[in-house]
């Protein structure tokens, strides 16, 4: 590897995606990672993991700064470098997407001078190991394989074969541009490779059908920007990756590096409800019908995350890789094998919000009963909790059953003497079952503590207050954010709950979700100022390119975890819905 492409701090990197892959470009023109052709795929361009392989568009000349900006309500990025003369990269995966087809898009162009750029492709599949075979230049397109990849490079056509791959320099005019596509599938390519202007334009197209305008929402660029991830993020199946990325530590050194390039229910549930805050749009249906159908299949068995295309998780294994700094690479994540009963409950609530809308299909009822009834099988059972610790009876996870049954029975409630009627009154019973079973994880003080038998605080104690799952003057409740507030903040962050004795700074980085929660808290207390403030902190723990991880290291003000975090894109978005609610409505 060439080190002048080195791994970069987490919020210098910018994403591109089409919901089947996603891939992150770095400051110096570098596509850092790429897994292809599927998001759980090995790792094409694995740089930021210290693998071989990479797509290098960087200015010819050093002396440059770097910066970079979106196209709006898309992820069509514009890498943006500026020395003598400015020049852009406009990047993008296109769209619509195929699944076993990656077509990146890159388009160097010389803003207001000439430009002279190098270009060095060297495709590495299977985490770097294999490296490009049976090259071959045809009609000014480079063809050739690694691993079980096929690619084809078009626009290049005076590339030439090198140590680090296939390289040439791009000499532009003041105004000139230059088109070069990459494809990479594990299928047979089309004939003729595709045509650049019409490429870009169905990719804009497309990105202009499904992102929603955010202009009466709080922070409408930003709302709007956390949507194109959302989006971006989440696959033809409904499906959304929590990340797209693996390894990138949580904290350094620290040891808790995973692989999140998996859908996760609750993660999914989290993303559909901050969709229908706002509207009925094509996201909450893509939420619902993954939601629906793993249910249908699993039942009360079903896994707390799966692969994009529904099936289960590989089991966690090491990669022979250096890692990002202070973190070690690994693929695969041992979570398939807890139970989270919570997510059962976040599904009720995902149900209930597009019963709503009036999005609801019988299937989706069906799918529905069958988490009320899995609910009523389990809820006394151990779970691994929201955040996938050991085996206890966590007391968000009950909550959540609680306003996830309590939601649902209000959406079908109908004339006494009807099914819908009768489902609702047993749901409502079992609501009230679980919350009386509640009496033993009240602390002495009043608030809600994270089980019977740990009376710490726990940030996760703030969603049952948004959800309404008890009156807002509830004195739990109360207690319970008056604990939150005083314990687990600083500096306008949230973290989730204490580790040790250490500062919890030492533990672990405030969790930005966590922060958009309490937001949404104040918000519901009519504490708009304080709702304000929280937001305006949490939306600012990013980078140029808007993207959030899961923590936020306040005292080094860097990101940390895998990028991006979908549920706290989708905690944003909800948050900028409910701030800019009436409230009085």
């Amino acid at each position: 590897m060439t080190v002048s492409f080195r791994p970069h701090v987490l919020r210098e990197y910018s994403l591109i995606a089409d919901g089947e892959r996603g891939a992150l470009i770095g400051p110096d023109g570098a596509i850092a990672w790429l897994c292809a052709p599927r998001w759980d795929s090995p790792a094409v361009f694995g740089g930021l993991l210290g693998a071989r392989g990479s797509y290098v568009i960087t200015p010819a000349d050093p002396w440059y700064v770097w910066g970079g900006y979106y196209e709006t309500g898309t992820l069509i990025w514009r890498s943006r470098w500026v020395g003598t003369s400015r020049t852009e990269c406009r990047e993008a995966l296109a769209m619509p997407a195929d699944p076993h087809r990656a077509v990146i898009l890159r388009r160097i162009m010389a803003v207001d001078g000439p430009a002279r750029v190098t270009v060095t492709l060297d495709v590495r599949a299977g985490f770097g190991r294999s490296p490009m075979t049976d090259l071959s230049k045809t009609g000014g397109c480079w063809t050739g394989r690694s691993g079980r990849l096929r690619f084809r490079w078009s626009g290049a056509a005076r590339a030439r074969p090198g140590d680090d791959g296939l390289s040439f320099t791009v000499t532009l005019p003041p105004g000139g541009q230059h088109d070069l596509v990459l494809e990479l599938s594990d299928r047979a390519l089309d004939a003729e490779p595709p045509d650049p202007d019409r490429t870009w334009a169905a990719t804009e197209e497309a990105w202009s059908e499904v992102v929603p305008a955010c202009d009466d929402l709080a922070a409408p660029r930003d709302a709007r920007h956390a949507y194109a991830v959302l989006r971006g993020l989440t696959s033809g199946t409904g499906a959304m990756v929590a990340a797209a990325t693996t390894s990138l530590p949580e904290r350094l050194e620290g040891g808790r590096n995973y692989d999140y390039r998996y859908a996760w229910i609750r993660d999914q549930c989290y993303a559909g409800l901050a969709v229908a805050a706002h509207g009925p749009h094509p996201l909450l249906d893509g939420s619902v019908r993954f939601v629906t159908e793993r249910l249908l299949a699993d039942g009360p068995g079903l896994m707390p995350a799966y692969t994009v295309a529904g099936e289960p998780i590989p089991g966690e294994r090491a990669l022979r890789l250096p890692g990002y700094p202070g973190g070690t690479a690994r693929a695969g994540n041992w979570v398939a094998g807890q139970f989270q009963l919570d997510a059962l409950g976040e599904a009720l609530e995902l149900f209930a919000a597009a019963a709503r809308l009036d999005l609801l299909a019988e299937e989706n009822w069906q799918a529905a009963a069958i988490a009320a009834e899995a609910i009523g099988k389990r809820w006394t059972e151990p779970d691994a909790g929201i955040w996938e610790l050991q085996d206890r009876h966590w007391t968000h996870s009950r909550l959540t059953c609680v306003s996830g049954l309590r939601s649902l029975a209000a959406a079908a409630d109908g004339p006494p003497g009807g099914p819908g009627h009768q489902q609702a009154a047993r749901w409502s019973a079992l609501a009230d079952s679980l919350l009386a079973s509640l009496g033993d994880a009240v602390h002495p003080t009043g608030r809600w503590q994270r089980s019977p038998d740990d009376a710490r605080v726990d940030a996760a104690l703030l969603l049952p207050v948004i959800r309404g799952t008890l009156p807002a003057d509830d004195p739990r409740n109360r207690a319970t954010v008056r604990a939150v507030t005083d314990e687990l903040t600083e500096d306008g962050y949230v973290y989730r709950f204490r580790h040790d004795a250490r500062p919890m700074h030492k533990s672990e980085g405030a969790f930005l979700l966590c922060g958009f929660w309490l937001a949404q808290v104040a918000q519901a207390r009519g504490d708009t100022t304080a709702a304000a403030r929280w937001f305006e902190r949490n939306r600012a723990a990013c980078g140029p390119a808007g993207l959030y991880t899961e923590e936020y290291d306040v005292r080094q003000r860097q990101s940390r975890g895998n990028l991006p975090q979908a549920f706290v894109h989708a905690g944003m978005l909800e948050c900028a819905v409910r701030l800019s609610a009436d409230p009085g409505a």
